[in-house]
């Protein structure tokens, strides 16, 4: 058996350059506090999210789907109802699911941004008991971003 790979990546990783990305959209990590409930082929369930795209997530989950699956997603945050279609893009078996976004209505995606812009903030890390940020001014231009 032998292993190829592609001498270029191997060089740059080497000469202490990073590899660029294949991901199309930033993503947020470990976003505290987001949930969604989701349905799929008629079975439901809430899971933690993972990280978050304005492309897609990864949702914590035991449960497994096939790829190609779609599934209707409602999230669970303070910035309003965002509701979404998805596609199962990938399967970590005991892990959960990479989830790739198909719709997203008109309402929905300012909901989606203030979301995330929420989640960029650099004061997301101190929360009240109520989930929302500690010593931060939220104005309507931080969900403008």
């Amino acid at each position: 058996m032998s292993l190829r790979t592609d001498i270029r990546a191997d060089k740059r990783f080497l000469g202490g350059q990073s590899i660029p990305s294949r991901r199309r959209y930033p993503r947020v990590e470990k976003p505290h506090g987001v949930w969604i409930y989701w349905n799929c082929e008629g079975r439901e369930d809430t899971s933690r999210v993972r990280d978050l795209s304005t492309g897609g997530l990864f949702v914590e989950t035991e449960e497994v789907r096939d790829v190609g699956s779609t599934i209707r997603l409602d999230f669970l945050v303070h910035e309003g109802q965002i509701r979404a279609k998805a596609v199962v893009r990938h399967v970590k078996p005991g892990s959960g699911l990479g989830l790739k976004f198909t719709a997203l209505s008109e309402q929905d995606g300012p909901r989606l941004t203030a979301l995330m812009a929420r989640l960029r903030s650099p004061c997301r890390s101190r929360t009240d008991s109520r989930g929302l940020a500690e010593g931060c001014v939220l104005t309507a231009s931080t969900y403008a971003q």
